[in-house]
């Protein structure tokens, strides 16, 4: 035990008045509990003469009871340390992040740890970084592919989002990129927000291929709704080297041609009061949300608690204890005395 008393602090401190219980009981018990002044003799005395007089096993008794009624209530009243307070810096912003999950991520054309990769590794390594320059914020995260769903709800818990996003990965839905019902859906997350600013993050390296939901169509109703969108465009121009698995079972990178609308991502991102970045590297990508986590920043602190250290048990289990031994004593050796 690493605690100072000074330290403790009830959660309901107003229990503690029931303390006075048993400091009554005691006291009634002292006041009624006295021998008389004056006592006849009888010839009950003759029988009683070398034992533990009756009234004083009675007295002795009733001690062990109203110390573990003052335990359990101090215990009631849940003693604990505070594990210490940290400062954040919130920004009172809601950011929903939208990642394409489509096939077309498997194209080779970023770099990770100097290494050629996927593109859906690079971006969920770059967004894990994004995560931890975020910690004042609530977060969310939906994924797409031929359609979107939901990878994890708005949240502060971003420990809890990244394991989430680590569990991303190409195949989990039908091939496609439905980038309208991708916008739809991350606006539906935010119009339930009451933070001061909604922003949605999106980023895709195709055109709209899948979903019955227009791009623009649904950035105008996040337009209404005030939220804002930033659109990225991710790959290299032109070809990608692509993954492919020859009959041999052999892969193989094969130079692929690969398609942005920009024009569409700039109008879904001017609608909203957004901007469109286009990513061809790894390095430009980190880039891009480098800039948006400056440009998205309204700081201002609060406090907030880590956790507590519960102190209640170290109470409550010497109250049981105390009880259960005298319940033994009671149908044992006290049983046979007068």
């Amino acid at each position: 035990m690493n605690w100072n008393w000074h330290e403790i602090e009830y959660a309901h401190p107003h229990l503690l008045w029931l303390l006075a219980v048993p400091v009554i009981l005691l006291f009634w018990k002292g006041r009624h509990g006295r021998p008389p002044a004056l006592r006849l003799p009888t010839t009950m005395d003759a029988t009683v003469t070398g034992r533990l007089p009756h009234s004083a096993i009675r007295g002795f008794r009733l001690l062990p009871m109203l110390l573990a009624m003052a335990m359990g209530i101090v215990a009631l009243a849940r003693p604990r340390i505070g594990k210490g307070t940290m400062e954040i810096e919130a920004s009172g912003i809601d950011i929903i992040l939208t990642l394409d999950v489509s096939g077309s991520m498997q194209a080779m054309d970023f770099t990770l740890n100097n290494q050629r990769a996927m593109r859906l590794e690079v971006v969920k390594d770059v967004v894990a970084n994004f995560l931890k320059e975020r910690p004042g914020d609530k977060i969310g995260m939906v994924a797409f592919a031929g359609r979107p769903y939901l990878v994890g709800p708005l949240t502060m818990d971003h420990a809890w989002l990244n394991t989430r996003l680590a569990d991303v990965k190409i195949g989990m839905v039908e091939d496609g990129t439905a980038i309208g019902s991708a916008i739809a859906s991350a606006v539906d997350r935010l119009s339930r927000s009451e933070a001061k600013s909604r922003i949605a993050i999106l980023l895709t390296d195709g055109v709209q291929t899948a979903g019955g939901v227009n791009p623009e169509t649904s950035a105008e109703a996040a337009k209404k709704l005030g939220i804002k969108i930033y659109t990225i465009g991710a790959g290299t121009n032109g070809e990608a080297p692509m993954p492919q698995r020859d009959v041999f079972g052999t892969v193989r990178l094969v130079p692929t041609k690969v398609e942005i609308d920009e024009a569409m991502l700039t109008k879904v991102a001017e609608l909203t009061g957004g901007k469109y970045f286009r990513a061809t590297d790894t390095r430009t990508l980190e880039d891009i949300y480098a800039t948006i986590n400056e440009l998205e920043k309204t700081e201002r602190k609060v406090k907030h608690f880590k956790s507590y250290e519960e102190l209640y048990l170290w109470l409550l289990i010497p109250a049981i204890s105390i009880l259960l031994v005298e319940w033994l004593l009671i149908h044992t050796i006290w049983r046979r005395l007068p």
